[in-house]
């Protein structure tokens, strides 16, 4: 029963990092890749750990594995999003035929509240 899980979860994990890779190589702009990565990747290396984790016996060695997922966890989604920011700030090329509008157009000329008007 170890090993149908143990293959289950790797290879699961294998085609959640497979997606990633393919979203990099064909998704339009920048923003869209990061989300590709954060999200397969994230997913594909937990279950690759766990997998792995399934198979152990010592349970040092899986407090280490659960120890490198949490850390997984925590830092690929971060980062993701701050390349995101980044590339947001930078005002780096949209793709064109995206379905909705983009917040960075400009606003209405009216302020939203009397306190946030500025002064004559």
């Amino acid at each position: 029963m170890t090993e149908v899980l143990t293959s289950v979860l790797i290879l699961t994990g294998a085609a959640f990092i497979l997606t990633g890779a393919i979203g990099v190589v064909r998704l339009p702009d920048l923003l869209c890749r990061s989300h590709a990565v954060g999200k397969a990747l994230t997913l594909g290396i937990f279950l690759l750990l766990l997998g792995l984790w399934a198979q152990l016996t010592d349970p040092q060695v899986g407090f280490r594995i659960l120890l490198a997922i949490l850390f997984q966890i925590l830092t690929i989604p971060v980062a993701s999003h701050l390349i995101s920011q980044l590339a947001f700030q930078k005002n780096t090329p949209r793709w064109r035929q995206r379905p909705m509008d983009d917040h960075r157009t400009p606003a209405s000329t009216e302020p939203a509240s009397p306190a946030l008007a500025p002064e004559p």
